[in-house]
């Protein structure tokens, strides 16, 4: 069975990661989400709370955080992680993912990256579009689509503890 990891920071965990994360179980049988930080992004969720709701969402997934590290490098310590599964929404992704192919194969060209663009109604979900909703008005109920039921929960309980 081929295995692959599927990195992000997954602050929030949208519909669009989890339609990724999906298909990589499909493609690849065994997929490991590594959950890691983003210095030039403010955080919603703690790595903790995020890995604890992939985990929620993905009960059969593999998820480990880690940081300060390359990802091809962390495929090579576990030396049974052949894939990077990346997903590209935009030009502007696509520009982005594949400089960072090719710094990783100038680290390691045994690990191969693998490219999935998501359906047309998923092309546009990110983490910061919903995160730059939260307040105006109207915004619990249009986020609701955009990311899973139990994340969305999660969001409104944080929001909830922000004004009591």
């Amino acid at each position: 069975m081929k295995k692959a990891i599927y990195v992000g920071s997954f602050d929030m965990l949208t519909n669009g990661h989890s339609w990724m994360i999906e298909e990589g179980m499909r493609l690849f049988g065994q997929l490991v989400v590594g959950v890691g930080t983003n210095p030039d992004k403010k955080s919603m969720f703690t790595v903790a709370e995020r890995v604890e709701m992939i985990r929620e969402c993905f009960p059969t997934v593999e998820v480990v955080s880690f940081s300060n590290e390359f990802t091809v490098e962390y495929c090579l310590k576990r030396q049974d992680i052949p894939y990077i599964l990346r997903g590209i929404r935009s030009e502007k992704d696509y520009e982005a993912e594949r400089m960072m192919r090719h710094v990783n194969g100038d680290i390691e060209n045994s690990i191969t990256t693998v490219f999935l663009i998501p359906p047309r109604n998923l092309a546009e979900v990110s983490s910061s579009m919903v995160k730059g909703m939260i307040g105006f008005r109207g915004w619990v109920r249009v986020i609701e689509r955009y990311v899973p039921a139990l994340v969305y929960k999660k969001i409104l309980e944080k929001e909830k503890a922000k004004i009591c």
